[in-house]
């Protein structure tokens, strides 16, 4: 197996660790009562769980083999209400920095088709860093009030991301 398949299968338990992350602050605010910042997240913990099957998909597609790591146990306690989001955002960061690691190792290489699947995660990379850090500006204005936040979400949400029509294939089908 090479290097960069290697990364990709650490990249697998990444996605999954965040899916985690994602699914424990939405279940935080749904214990505040909370639905659409619970729902918000829930459905990031989806697309997060998508983007490791991706993942799989493109290296059985490779012919390489897949490894399937353990995750670290999601953060379950939260301050406040700000701090889940805030933790999002890092997260994002972070997620962001180890798709540029991948695809500087690609290129390194030579795994010009790796480089080039990788395109696609760069992008989303950073729709995600925008909208999480916008979620965030949005939370700490309405922390006194995060009745303000769910209206938000009502209003701002819906539609159709475009990116995710050119995503690739997810292993066993996106949910």
């Amino acid at each position: 197996m090479s290097t960069f398949a290697d990364a990709l299968n650490d990249q697998i338990g990444h996605e999954f660790g965040a899916s985690q992350q994602y699914i424990a602050i939405a279940a935080f605010y749904d214990g505040e009562t909370l639905p659409l910042l619970a729902a918000h997240f829930y459905r990031q913990a989806v697309e997060e769980r998508n983007h490791a099957m991706m993942i799989v998909q493109y290296l059985l597609d490779s012919d390489e083999r897949v490894t399937v790591p353990g995750v670290v146990a999601p953060q379950t306690d939260f301050s406040d209400a700000v701090a889940p989001v805030a933790l999002a955002l890092a997260q994002e960061k972070r997620v962001t920095d180890q798709i540029v690691e991948l695809v500087k190792l690609a290129r390194a290489e030579g795994e010009l088709v790796g480089e080039q699947f990788l395109h696609w995660f760069l992008q989303e990379q950073r729709e995600e860093v925008a909208s999480m850090t916008e979620l965030l500006a949005i939370v700490e204005r309405g922390r006194d009030n995060l009745l303000h936040v769910e209206e938000y979400l009502n209003r701002s949400s819906g539609g159709d991301n475009a990116l995710e029509a050119g995503a690739p294939p997810a292993a066993g089908g996106a949910l």
